[in-house]
């Protein structure tokens, strides 16, 4: 993937190229190039706000009948850290990222945090370059189309109650979540949690926060459940 044929892949002819450039580099580049100064954890933080408004608009204007709760659930499982990385990786956006030797060395191209991250940088970048209806554009060919199928498939349950109600019917005790690991600066903390039961772990999460992170740790454990 070029930058070039991201553009043509997106329909966007970006007037500022060093502004879509800037959206793929990492925090840890900045330490072995001098090329940039800043990293993309602004156009991240811009994307994300972005993200939550179209999405949000989306899905109130598709499902005038839908109460705000399942909504929200539906905007949740759309906009979760794995649902971004998919479609990065459907763009290639990680042979674009700008990383640390360490960082590539440990994986970073595919690291689904650093892959959604930036997805939500690149919506930022486009935001800034061509403005909101260029955005909505791009949500329109790669993210809005998979809510129809979340619907469908009712993949937008709320994983930790559904856990709990299964896990209290057979041993009456409540699952607990644990934070493992959290990085990322405070606008932009990604999370690792384990979900337990007593001191056993049954699945683990990644997050852009607790809550989500929590909701993917219960939904792998209720997967690792039924394959018992």
């Amino acid at each position: 993937m070029t930058y070039t044929s991201l553009q043509k892949t997106l329909g966007i002819t970006f007037k500022d190229v060093q502004l879509l450039k800037r959206a793929f580099v990492h925090r840890s580049h900045l330490n072995e190039s001098k090329d940039f100064t800043v990293s993309n954890e602004r156009l991240e933080f811009l994307g994300d706000a972005i993200l939550s408004f179209l999405t949000s608009h989306y899905l109130f204007l598709k499902y005038p009948d839908l109460p705000e709760g399942t909504l929200t659930n539906i905007r949740s499982a759309l906009v979760k850290t794995r649902s971004l990385s998919t479609i990065a990786e459907k763009l290639s956006l990680g042979d674009l990222l700008m990383l640390s030797r360490g960082e590539e060395e440990s994986g970073g191209r595919s690291n689904t945090s650093l892959l959604a991250d930036a997805f939500e940088a690149l919506l930022g970048a486009v935001l800034l370059d061509q403005g909101l209806d260029a955005v909505r554009h791009v949500l329109e060919l790669f993210l809005f189309p998979q809510a129809e199928e979340i619907v469908k498939q009712k993949s937008y349950i709320d994983f930790k109650s559904l856990f709990q109600e299964i896990v209290q019917q057979d041993t009456r005790v409540s699952p607990v979540y644990r934070v493992v690991k959290s990085e990322g600066p405070d606008h932009a903390k990604t999370f690792w949690i384990e979900a337990l039961i007593g001191d056993t772990p049954m699945g683990t999460g990644v997050g852009k926060s607790k809550q989500e992170a929590e909701q993917e740790a219960a939904r792998d454990a209720l997967e690792k459940l039924r394959k018992t």
